[in-house]
């Protein structure tokens, strides 16, 4: 593994996660826990595909398992997508 594969970085990008939240309600929750990790400058989210997907952007450096760890605490799964395209 390296460090794009284990941590969310700074940038325009930020780093795309699947969930098997439904509701609009339940990713809402999701996004609260996980703004309470420092460097989590924003969650944005999808609603529009399925599986439900939210994009982080950080102010700093975010381990993946940190953000795992505080969507796994409201009772779902947050799967990290593929490195973004150049």
């Amino acid at each position: 593994m390296n460090i794009l594969d284990d941590t969310v970085i700074p940038g325009k990008h930020g780093k795309i996660f699947g969930t098997n939240a439904l509701t609009a309600i339940d990713l809402m929750e999701i996004k609260t826990k996980v703004l309470e990790l420092d460097g989590i400058r924003e969650v944005l989210l999808n609603t529009e595909i399925f599986p439900r997907e939210f994009t982080i952007h950080t102010s700093k450096i975010v381990s993946i398992s940190a953000i795992e760890n505080k969507v796994k605490s409201v009772g779902f799964h947050a799967i990290p997508k593929g490195l973004f395209e150049l």
